[in-house]
């Protein structure tokens, strides 16, 4: 076997018709392709980089309205408290003067009945004195009956309490 050279000619021409005919047809569509899916995958990148980005923020953004949230509601509950209390110290206060208001009542009305009972026992002890006096006038007895008599109606009032 020998060395030929029209056998390497055409083998090289073979070979130069066979590698234009894989560049047009087969590599060219073939980087096209590896390119194409080259953006694709780049674009996928910058897509989930932008993503991951807005969820972080969404993230501090939620995490500063539950701040807001929680801050608002304690003051809230702040509020109430002290609305409760104020209320509280109201009703006391309402308590207080109707409990002092009943009480002056009270007192008057035992002040009245008192006084109703002082003007009956003086009605009583002056009709029993007048009473008394007339017997006594009826009477004309001696100092000893006199003061008999005097310590009788006395028992006689005192028992009529």
């Amino acid at each position: 076997m020998g060395w030929h050279w029209e056998s390497f000619v055409f083998a090289m021409v073979a070979f130069l018709i066979l590698y234009w005919l894989l560049n047009k047809y087969a590599f060219g569509p073939l980087m096209g392709i590896m390119e194409a899916r080259k953006r694709m995958l780049a674009e996928q990148i910058e897509s989930t980089d932008k993503n991951r980005r807005d969820a972080e923020q969404l993230l501090a953004e939620q995490k500063q309205a539950m701040q807001d949230v929680r801050k608002e509601a304690h003051e809230i509950i702040e509020q109430a408290r002290k609305v409760s209390a104020k209320q509280g110290e109201e009703i006391v206060e309402q308590a207080k003067s109707e409990a002092a208001r009943l009480k002056n009542e009270a007192l008057q009305d035992i002040e009245s009945e008192k006084n109703k009972a002082i003007a009956a026992v003086r009605g009583q002890v002056s009709a029993l004195s007048v009473m008394i006096a007339s017997k006594i006038i009826e009477k004309q007895v001696d100092e000893k009956s006199q003061e008999e008599l005097v310590e009788h109606y006395l028992k006689e009032v005192g028992g009529n309490r």
